[in-house]
């Protein structure tokens, strides 16, 4: 077990993904204090991407999707407080104050506190029967244990995201019935190109999954039995069970009433601090510049989340760092495994490259003139690691060969001037 040498303390508010890596990462960087991680949550720390892929559709015990053993914080000396709540933070006094109104000091403070699902303002949504977000494994232990009570299993999933795709995918896969409302022209509207937005269309309509975009649900009534989900378009459609799935708000919070930058989400620097050198910020709620892309964004990825944590916690420690990752995502769905580097906005256009002779495996490239923003790659490993090399360096690719699936897929026959 870690001995704790130094009398310093570094307060963690938040023990998702960005909480416990930073807590971790600290350690090993020579931290020698005490390190103290605050949740709401009650569970022992836990993975969340499987939440709407393998444990929606599995009997596993969340246990089996722990981020760390409980005797991993015990040996490195990291106390875990949890189903507690942090409600404000004194940065006068350098102390963060409990929902019970007791107070701790820090002196150094974490702020990995996340995201939380929308729920949005439809009438009669909060009083029918059996409506859950996905953000929680309780959410998700309350989904199975609905689901396994329905007779008839009938599921509408508000919100055509991946978060909305992947929970549709996962419960055709256990038996129910699934339709997706989504309130845009298309899914994946947000993240990706209509090219793929039809792939993963069709994709769900092939497994029995009905899709309906331009849907903006306007109410919901609900009798003993079920619940009727209407669209102002004048369509309704019957619910056993209602996942709402449109989104996410920021945890700003906390770092709002403690006087810090919030713009899209926490601001901060290359080290993940915040204007407060004793205040750090990581994972979904920060607005971090991207070196790559020469501006500000905020992302949601278990990926975001780990990087952050490891330079916030070097950083912390003194050391030179700073971040400079290029984001990258992935989602499984049925046969289907989208892998995505890069961020695409902006692009200008568009180039497919599909491999002869294999069935669903594709990859689609953004460009901005010339220069390389991004790939989506299905079922393609090779694909998004040589994105992800071309993105990184800079190359110039040659996009007639690029989109020609007789040219060997390798990098020396992609670059342009070969």
């Amino acid at each position: 077990m870690t001995e704790i040498k130094d009398s310093k303390i570094c307060v963690v508010i938040g023990a998702s993904h960005s909480g416990v890596n930073f807590a971790f990462a600290l350690r090993r960087e020579g931290w020698e204090g005490n390190i103290i991680l605050y949740d709401a949550d009650p569970l022992l720390p836990y993975h969340r991407p499987p939440l709407s892929k393998t444990y929606l559709t599995s009997d596993d015990d969340i246990d089996k999707n722990l981020l760390k053993s409980a005797e991993s914080y015990e040996k490195e000396g990291i106390t875990l407080k949890l189903g507690i709540k942090v409600s404000a933070i004194k940065r006068e006094k350098k102390q963060v104050v409990l929902n019970d109104g007791t107070q701790h000091s820090y002196d150094k403070l974490v702020l990995a506190t996340g995201a939380r699902p929308i729920i949005p303002p439809i009438p009669g949504l909060m009083s029918s029967n059996n409506i859950f977000p996905l953000r929680t494994a309780a959410d998700v232990t309350n989904i199975r244990t609905c689901l396994a009570a329905s007779d008839n299993k009938r599921v509408i999933v508000i919100g055509g995201g991946f978060i909305g795709l992947e929970t549709a995918a996962s419960l055709k896969k256990i038996g129910a019935s699934v339709t997706v409302l989504e309130r845009e022209d298309r899914v994946l509207a947000r993240v990706t190109a209509p090219e793929m937005s039809a792939f993963f269309q069709n994709l769900h309509a092939e497994n029995g999954v009905a899709i309906f975009s331009n849907k903006n649900v306007i109410a919901i009534d609900t009798n003993t039995k079920e619940n009727v989900v209407k669209c102002d378009d004048g369509t309704s459609y019957i619910a056993d069970i209602i996942i709402v799935g449109v989104g996410i708000l920021v945890n700003t919070e906390l770092a709002a009433s403690a006087g810090l930058i919030i713009e899209n989400g926490i601001k901060v620097d290359e080290t993940a601090k915040t204007l407060d050198d004793d205040i750090f910020a990581i994972g979904d709620c920060t607005f971090h510049y991207n070196p790559h892309y020469r501006r500000f964004v905020r992302l949601e990825s278990v990926q975001n989340a780990v990087d952050q944590a490891k330079v916030a916690a070097a950083a912390m420690c003194g050391k030179e760092t700073r971040y400079d990752s290029i984001p990258w995502f992935w989602s499984n769905q049925y046969d289907v495994k989208l892998q995505m580097v890069g961020l695409s906005n902006g692009y200008d256009q568009l180039i497919l490259r599909r491999e002869a002779d294999k069935e669903k495996c594709f990859s689609a490239w953004y460009f901005r003139g010339d220069r390389l923003l991004a790939v989506d790659a299905v079922n393609n490993a090779k694909a998004y690691v040589y994105g992800t090399k071309f993105i990184k360096i800079g190359n110039k690719i040659n996009k007639e060969k690029l989109a020609d699936p007789a040219v060997e897929f390798k990098p020396i026959h992609l670059l342009a001037n070969k």
